[in-house]
């Protein structure tokens, strides 16, 4: 039996949502070197591997440290091509967190490229998920406290997406079952004050 609370309580996080974007690439024949300094001037931790169009591969800080640093090669004298990791892995946009994280503990990897239409838009890691992971629990208890009345008498603002708007907001306030952000509430409130006035109107 669901809860009765489960209506109400959105914990879904699409990848889309969490992902790293624009994709920072590299071709085959480029350095490690060259790669290193994409990784410092975008403070990214990859950089994906392109060939004809079509990742091919993915080089990441720890092929760097494992495969370069350790071995004590000179990063201007190694190619991606011969340190990347593959195949890059893939998720849809639209997809939950949920599944992510399940397809990099299935792949033993750290990271995924995020694909729409069949297109690479992104990159999520498991860093990304971790971040946003302890915010999801707590908007859930949060909601579920609230609608099964266990939360105080005292206004109480929520992070979460606004049921109205679909907006990331950190001032939800629950109303009429809904999770609505701060602004959405202040179009509610005119828009009942002016059907009020317009009513009052009418009757005089």
């Amino acid at each position: 039996m669901r809860a009765a609370f489960a209506p109400a309580v959105r914990t879904r996080v699409l990848v889309r949502e969490v992902m790293n974007s624009p994709v920072i690439t590299a071709s085959p024949e480029e350095t490690i070197k060259d790669i290193s300094q994409k990784m410092a001037s975008a403070r990214v931790g990859s950089v994906v591997i392109m060939q004809n169009d079509q990742p091919v591969g993915i080089v990441t800080d720890g092929d760097i440290v494992f495969k370069v640093v350790s071995s004590d090669s000179k990063p201007s004298s190694v190619n991606a091509l011969e340190v990347m990791s593959k195949p890059l892995y893939m998720i849809e946009s639209e997809k939950e967190i949920l599944e992510a994280a399940k397809a990099m503990r299935r792949h033993h990897i750290k990271r995924l490229g995020v694909v729409y239409k069949q297109k690479l838009v992104g990159i999520i890691s498991i860093s990304d998920i971790l971040a946003v992971t302890p915010e999801l629990f707590e908007i859930v208890s949060e909601k579920a406290l609230i609608v099964t009345g266990q939360a105080s008498s005292q206004p109480k603002y929520l992070a979460g997406y606004c049921d109205v708007c679909n907006q990331w907001s950190d001032m939800l306030i629950e109303l009429d079952g809904k999770f609505t952000c701060e602004e959405c509430n202040t179009e509610r409130k005119d828009f009942e004050s002016s059907s009020f006035l317009e009513s009052q109107r009418e009757e005089t």
